[in-house]
């Protein structure tokens, strides 16, 4: 009778096992975003030996090769001299960047904000962050070509970001936005932190907010996007040349995946149309480009995630190195 039962049951089912099976299963969208890694060589380099920010480096490169990621570094040449003793270690480091066939753009020489200096003082930190960067390019058969805003400070008045972006231009320059920024640079005080003491329980709870994170801004950031543009644009992300990335970097790259990202070019992303939709954004903090335009349209954007606190906490209570 059991048996019997059992049967049956199996029978009873199988149409439905049928129809489940005929179900398309959901869509992983097509989704593109370039990868883009500040302040190099490093950016608690103040607090880092040469010989630490090769390692890193290496650490950091050999999982974008191995993962066929292109990714462009901006350079802040000020941290090529914080010790004397290691500059040309540190410089080396900027080549491990060319001689993996990645690129360098100009973060400036000392990491200056438009906002907070005169103009005057940011355009000669353009030039001054040309020296070594456009040498290193020019033996590998490139010249600059990116320059990435500090602290995404793009002027506090129209009048002054107009005047720069000409400056830029007439250097040769070609912006590159951000429309992705989930704090890495956050994280990874606390995370080195953790690294000195040797709390693994702290490092993984650092990794783990880290990428919950990120999840949480590219939910935002994507909805952002298809309410303003009526679709996902070619994103691309900001991250930092740290040792948090070095370490994990591969798991967000995962994550990336998961969400349909295929990895392009800062190039390929900057053909996307929406890179040249009017920006009149001008504030007292940087913004990413996607509330750029929202705040142009007056449509300001709401409902950012919000920071993990125990991190946030932590982070505080930690020195700040020189940017």
């Amino acid at each position: 009778m059991k048996h019997s039962l059992l049967s049956l049951c199996a029978v009873l089912t199988l149409p439905l096992a049928f129809e489940l099976a005929a179900m398309p299963m959901p869509a992983v969208p097509d989704r593109q975003i370039a990868i883009t890694i500040d302040d190099l060589p490093a950016a608690a380099s103040s607090s880092m030996t040469g010989a630490a920010i090769v390692e890193m480096t290496a650490k950091l490169l050999a999982v974008l090769q191995q993962e066929v990621v292109p990714a462009v570094g901006f350079v802040n040449e000020r941290k090529l001299y914080h010790k004397w003793g290691e500059v040309d270690e540190r410089i080396a480091a900027l080549s491990q960047w060319l001689d993996a066939g990645f690129e360098l753009g100009n973060h400036t020489f000392g990491h200056t904000s438009l906002n907070r200096m005169g103009l005057k003082e940011f355009e000669d930190s353009v030039i001054q962050g040309e020296t070594v960067t456009g040498l290193l390019m020019a033996q590998h058969g490139k010249k600059l070509r990116y320059f990435r805003h500090p602290y995404l400070d793009t002027g506090r008045d129209l009048q002054t970001r107009r005047e720069a972006e000409a400056f830029l231009v007439s250097r040769g320059y070609r912006i590159a936005p951000v429309t992705m920024d989930a704090w890495d640079w956050h994280f990874a005080g606390v995370y080195d932190d953790a690294k000195r003491r040797d709390d693994k329980a702290l490092q993984q709870e650092v990794v783990s907010n880290y990428l919950s994170y990120h999840a949480a801004v590219f939910d935002y950031f994507e909805k952002l996007s298809r309410d303003l543009l009526g679709y996902e644009p070619r994103q691309i992300l900001l991250l930092h040349a740290n040792n948090l990335e070095a370490d994990h970097i591969r798991e967000l790259i995962e994550l990336l995946r998961k969400r349909g990202y295929r990895f392009i070019t800062l190039g390929e992303a900057l053909s996307d149309d929406a890179y040249g939709l009017p920006d009149t954004f001008v504030g007292e903090e940087g913004r990413g480009w996607i509330e750029h335009w929202a705040i142009t349209m007056g449509k300001p954007p709401r409902g950012a995630p919000v920071f993990p606190k125990s991190i946030d906490d932590r982070a505080k209570l930690l020195p700040h190195p020189q940017p």
